[in-house]
């Protein structure tokens, strides 16, 4: 049985770099799955072997995630977390929170460089190659910008669970 928990937890680690996050985010998602149960600071620490302060700091990047939240347990003085145990939603969390990190920082950026090159353009100080360079940059950045509130809208559309009416969860096994 534990070689099977371990798998399940490595697993849910290695999951967790597809979206750029540490694997030790995907080993305490994995864990309190396992458990199943909400489990306090102290016990995710001891499961995982790191301090305290480390587990702190995993928590705090999952409830960010929306991958995990504080329960309430009557009588207990610690906080207590449990996560969501519904991949689907786990990934839609993953997804549209770092996409949407990615997009918005992007977007940014993108905005800023577009403002610049316009600037450019409109001061008329450029040579004729110059220009036609800056001008190709332009389009390319306004292409980029039409591609950053096109996944914008990807990201709305997976957050409203809209996906699933287009791609339904498979809620049993069918490959039996």
């Amino acid at each position: 049985m534990m070689k099977i928990e371990q798998h399940f937890i490595e697993q849910s680690a290695d999951n967790m770099e597809v979206y750029g996050l540490s694997v030790t985010v995907g080993r305490v998602l994995g864990i309190i799955q396992m458990k199943q149960m909400p489990m306090t600071l102290n016990e995710l620490s001891d499961a995982t072997g790191m301090s305290k302060t480390r587990m702190s700091q995993v928590v705090r990047e999952m409830l960010e995630l929306n991958v995990a939240d504080k329960v309430f347990i009557k009588g207990s003085r610690q906080d207590v977390y449990n996560v969501e145990p519904d991949h689907y939603q786990n990934f839609i969390s993953l997804f549209c929170v770092t996409w949407g990190r990615m997009v918005r920082k992007s977007r940014i950026a993108e905005k800023r460089m577009y403002q610049e090159l316009i600037k450019m353009i409109e001061q008329g100080e450029l040579t004729e190659e110059e220009l036609t360079k800056v001008q190709h940059y332009a389009a390319q950045s306004k292409k980029l910008l039409a591609y950053y509130e096109w996944l914008s809208r990807l990201i709305e559309f997976f957050d409203s669970d809209e996906i699933f009416t287009h791609i339904p969860k498979i809620e049993k096994d069918k490959s039996k």
